[in-house]
């Protein structure tokens, strides 16, 4: 009964806490979804290559030279299907920019995969990959542990950033000019 005493006094410790945290990546939370890697630490991307949802050989190295949105989603994931429409908008407004949204499909079965696809008009090419059996070649510390996924990968095809929440257009704009400006 005692320690329900103390429960008044710390609750708004816990709110100045909270309010003092300085704020991260341009204002963002102190949770924020986005990792930014500096460039001395990027690490190479590899080159995640198979047959893309419309049975067309794709590969990541195909974009090097390029900013690459490297998308990892499923067709039953709900934020996956959020995002879908945002990444479609994003690389039709960036792709004259040198942006390249690149997905990874992870579903079991390609025919769900390629039925999202059509279902949400993809707009860039998606990659294959049931059980992730191409991603674990990423290197320690950017395996996707729960979706969506994205790794931002630089015109050198090194790792720049990752984000672990479903993205937006401006989300896409705004992590990917830095990258364009390099």
């Amino acid at each position: 009964m005692r320690s329900h005493r103390w429960l008044p006094l710390l609750v708004p410790l816990l709110v100045l806490a909270a309010a003092c945290t300085p704020p991260r990546e341009g204002g963002a939370s102190p949770v924020s979804p986005l990792t930014r890697v500096p460039a001395a630490d990027r690490r190479t991307a590899p080159d995640l290559a198979g047959s893309s949802l419309d049975g067309k050989a794709v590969s990541l190295a195909e974009y090097r030279g390029k900013v690459v949105v490297l998308n990892v989603w499923a067709s039953w994931c709900g934020p996956c299907r959020a995002e879908a429409p945002e990444l479609s908008r994003a690389q039709q407004a960036l792709a004259a920019k040198g942006v390249q949204v690149f997905g990874v499909d992870t579903d079991a079965r390609q025919d769900r995969g390629r039925a999202f696809q059509d279902e949400h008009h993809l707009t860039y090419p998606s990659l294959h990959d049931a059980g992730s059996r191409k991603l674990v070649r990423l290197p320690n510390g950017y395996l996707p542990q729960a979706l969506p996924y994205t790794l931002f990968i630089d015109r050198d095809g090194k790792i720049a950033a990752k984000y672990l929440s479903p993205l937006t257009e401006a989300d896409v704009r705004t992590i990917t000019r830095p990258l364009l400006a390099e």
